[in-house]
C-alpha cells in the first residue's frame, strides 16, 4: 500500500488507516480477542500502518487490544489515540484540564505496551479549558518524548487555530464521507492552510454507504446507531437514494459502494487518509482494495453532481452528541 503525509512534520502512514473502535466497543458486543488480533495483524501484513484507538473505547480495553496485537511490529507502526472525557466515559462529558492528559497519557501507554504515543488527539473540545492550555500540555509531552504529534477530533476552525499556534497541530480526525460533506465548507481550507492533515472517520457512514443496511435492518441493543436520529428507519429509507448512486458507479468499475466511497474520499486531497473500521476479515480486504482504485475527473463530477441533488436526512448524532462537534 502506498503511504501518505499527515501535516508539515512529516508524519508519514499508510493511505488507509484502521479504525479500530468497533472491536471492542460501540457497534455490539465486543469480538473475541483471538479474531480481534488477527484482524489487527493481517491489516499490518496487507500494508496497514496507522492503527486508531482511544481511552474512551471500552472504556480502555481498546488500548489493551491494540497494544498486545501490535507488540511484534511496534517500531512499524503509528498509533493514534485520545483523551478528553471524564474517567474515559463519553458520557461523563469533556476533561481536558492538562493534569488530567498527562493522567491519561501515562495510563494509555501503560494499555498500548509502548514508550510513545505517535499521534494524541484531544477527542472533543473542552470549552472550560483554554485550548492554549491543551495545547501546551501535549506541547510538553512532546518535549519529553512520550508524544510524538498533536492532533485535534471534531474542532471547529478557531481551535484549531488556536491550538496550531502553540504547539503545530499535525492532524485533525474529524467525519467526512460522501454523507457528511461539512468540512468543506470551512475546515479544508484551514487545514491546507496551515498543513495540517486530515483523518475521516466513519468514512462509510457508519456502515450505511457499504449497501448492507437498509429500513429493515436491525442493531444489537448496545449498538450505538440506535440512538442516532439519521438510523431511525424513516431516514434509512430516505437514505437508500445514495447508495444507489454508490451501486450504479461500482457496477462500472468492478468495485464494491464502499470501495468508490473510499476512493472518492481519497481521491479529494492528498492528505486524507480514511480509516474504515470493521471486525471481519472480508470487509478489511474489501477497504483496503479501495486504494488501488483511481477515480478520474470525470468519475468525481458524475458523483458530486449526482449528490449535489441528494438531501441526506437525519442528524448524525444524538442531541447531546451534537453538542461536543465542530467546536
Amino acid at each position: 500500500m502506498k503511504k501518505r503525509t499527515l501535516g508539515n512534520n512529516g508524519l508519514e502512514v499508510s493511505t488507509l488507516g484502521l479504525g479500530c473502535m468497533g472491536l471492542s466497543f460501540g457497534y455490539g458486543p465486543a469480538t473475541e480477542k483471538k479474531d480481534a488480533v488477527q484482524l489487527i495483524r493481517t491489516a499490518y501484513e496487507s500494508g496497514v500502518t496507522f492503527f486508531d484507538t482511544a481511552e474512551a473505547y471500552g472504556p480502555f480495553t481498546n488500548e489493551e487490544l491494540l497494544g498486545e496485537a501490535l507488540a511484534p511490529f511496534r517500531k512499524e507502526v503509528v498509533v493514534a489515540t485520545k483523551f478528553g472525557f471524564k474517567n474515559g466515559k463519553p458520557s461523563a462529558g469533556p476533561d481536558s484540564r492538562p493534569e488530567r492528559i498527562r493522567e491519561v497519557v501515562e495510563a494509555s501507554l501503560r494499555r498500548l505496551n509502548t514508550d510513545h504515543i505517535d499521534l494524541l488527539y484531544q477527542h472533543r473540545v473542552d470549552l472550560n479549558v483554554p485550548m492554549e492550555d491543551v495545547a501546551g500540555a501535549v506541547k510538553e509531552l512532546i518535549w519529553e518524548g512520550k508524544v510524538k504529534h498533536f492532533g485535534l477530533s471534531e474542532a471547529g476552525v478557531q481551535s484549531i487555530r488556536q491550538a496550531h499556534a502553540v504547539q503545530p497541530v499535525t492532524a485533525l480526525q474529524s467525519e467526512y464521507s460522501l454523507w457528511w460533506r461539512e468540512p468543506e465548507q470551512e475546515i479544508l481550507a484551514t487545514l491546507e492552510e496551515l498543513g495540517i492533515g486530515l483523518v475521516p472517520f466513519s468514512p462509510l457512514g457508519k456502515g450505511f454507504l457499504t449497501g448492507k443496511i437498509d429500513e429493515k435492518t436491525t442493531f444489537d441493543q448496545s449498538d450505538f446507531r440506535n440512538s442516532v436520529p439519521r438510523f431511525s428507519e424513516e431516514n434509512r429509507q430516505a437514505n437508500q437514494v445514495l447508495v444507489e448512486l454508490l451501486q450504479h458507479i461500482a457496477k462500472d468499475k468492478e468495485a464494491t459502494p464502499a470501495q468508490i466511497a473510499l476512493a472518492w474520499l481519497l481521491a479529494q486531497k492528498p492528505w486524507i487518509v480514511p480509516i474504515p473500521g470493521t471486525t471481519k476479515l472480508h470487509r478489511l480486504e474489501e477497504n483496503i482494495g479501495s486504494a488501488a482504485i483511481t477515480l478520474n475527473d470525470s468519475d468525481l463530477s458524475e458523483i458530486n453532481t449526482a449528490v449535489a441533488k441528494i438531501d441526506v436526512q437525519g442528524h448524525r448524532y444524538s442531541e447531546a452528541g451534537q453538542k461536543m462537534v465542530n467546536r
